[in-house]
């Protein structure tokens, strides 16, 4: 029992210590999840939209600046309807917001571009 307090004394204050370091330096573990990492990729190329999805974005005020800033970066990727590990070029299926959504959109990750397919409006 003595050594456990010992362990606790040095590992509790240990622990904080390095939790308020990397929490300053702007670490985080989050980036390390599928869903985030799908989204920094897609955010990270060039976008090309098929005509379809250009005239749905017309059609229910979307500009690429809400694309990216909210639907995409706070969207969540569907991973039972996605094909992640299509070649050459795997295609996602993002919902947004992730409680009731209102959008789905259908794209593919290419190495150099990501290509927006789809959009709905799902209410």
């Amino acid at each position: 029992m003595k050594k456990l307090k010992f362990y606790a004394i040095g590992f509790v204050p240990g622990l904080l210590l390095v939790f308020f370091i990397l929490n300053k330096k702007g670490a985080s573990c989050s980036g390390y999840l599928p869903n985030s990492r799908v989204i920094a990729e897609t955010l990270s190329k060039e976008f090309q939209y098929s005509e379809e999805f250009h005239n749905e974005m017309i059609l229910n005020n979307i500009d690429e600046k809400f694309l990216k800033d909210s639907i995409i970066t706070n969207g969540k990727v569907d991973f039972d309807r996605s094909h992640a590990q299509k070649k050459p070029c795997p295609d996602y299926l993002i919902t947004y917001p992730e409680k009731n959504p209102r959008f789905e959109i259908h794209f593919d990750k290419c190495e150099d571009h990501a290509g927006f397919i789809s959009l709905k409006k799902l209410k």
